[in-house]
């Protein structure tokens, strides 16, 4: 299944996209796509609808990110080997870890708004991973039992707040709108392999990042393993699992995002987004 959450900012309404593309309104089933609703019981009997019954959305509303009151935002850094490269840093020994602000998560589609005092904003295409069950202390075998489905993020970065103004990582990472994902949530069941998928990003029409899940460091059941240890995971967790190369920080000479600029991005079989750059 495609599950989206469409509407208002603050109002949205859970719903899905059918086999021939359609947004069908899921409201009269559950009240949003949040917490519960990602577990197995719950997304079986999503699955179990007769989905020519349920009603047609009209027009083209907003597409909201396609987790609601999400628990806890958490990401993963330097977890592709050449984005490391790029970066000129050593492959990590076991995975970094640092939390995005939950008032970063945002539309797909949203404007990304550049901070008062930015200087180096930065675009990064990533693998969100979304927790469907309490996971604590999985293993890696039964990690995947614990994954609910997957969606497109844009890790969005202020990197001067990032890594010039001391202290943690989260400061660069939690801005308002630094944290585009979906359109739409992947049940699991859909993507054969996640760790063969195919990514890229454009900043004005221009291919910046090409990439596979193929590369990543630390694959999904490690990540969801590695987490359960430090941090009892919830349903509708999201975590965003790296980038691969192509980030403007890794240019030569480095390039960021302005004001006007417009990003856009996706992952084989997880969808697009676009986003333009607005000042805060």
């Amino acid at each position: 299944m495609k599950l989206v959450r469409f509407g208002a900012l603050g109002a949205e309404k859970p719903g899905l996209i059918d086999g021939s593309g359609q947004l069908r309104d899921l409201s009269a089933q559950l009240p949003d796509l949040a917490g519960e609703a990602f577990a197995p019981a719950a997304l079986a009997k999503l699955a179990g609808l007769d989905v020519a019954s349920l009603p047609v959305v009209s027009g083209q509303p907003r597409i909201g990110a396609p987790v609601g009151g999400s628990p806890k935002f958490i990401a993963i850094g330097l977890n592709y080997a050449d984005h490391a490269a790029e970066a000129g840093m050593a492959i990590p020994s076991e995975p970094i870890v640092f939390i995005k602000a939950n008032n970063a998560l945002c539309g797909p589609n949203d404007a990304v708004e550049k901070p008062r005092g930015s200087t180096k904003l930065d675009w990064e295409v990533e693998l969100a991973v979304v927790i469907g069950r309490r996971a604590k202390y999985v293993s890696e075998a039964d990690a995947l039992d614990y994954v609910a489905g997957y969606a497109v993020c844009n890790d969005v970065s202020e990197r001067a707040f990032q890594l010039e103004r001391l202290g943690q990582w989260t400061k660069g990472k939690s801005h308002d709108t630094f944290g585009p994902l979906g359109p739409w949530l992947v049940t699991k069941d859909e993507i054969a392999d996640v760790h063969k998928l195919p990514m890229w990003l454009d900043v004005n029409g221009e291919r910046c990042q090409t990439g596979s899940t193929a590369t990543m460091i630390f694959n999904v059941p490690k990540i969801v393993s590695y987490l359960s240890e430090l941090m009892t995971l919830h349903p509708g967790d999201i975590i965003t699992t790296g980038t691969p190369p192509g980030v403007g920080m890794g240019m030569k000479p480095p390039k960021f995002l302005q004001v006007g600029d417009v990003v856009t991005l996706g992952i084989e079989g997880l969808g697009e987004q676009r986003q333009e750059i607005v000042a805060a």
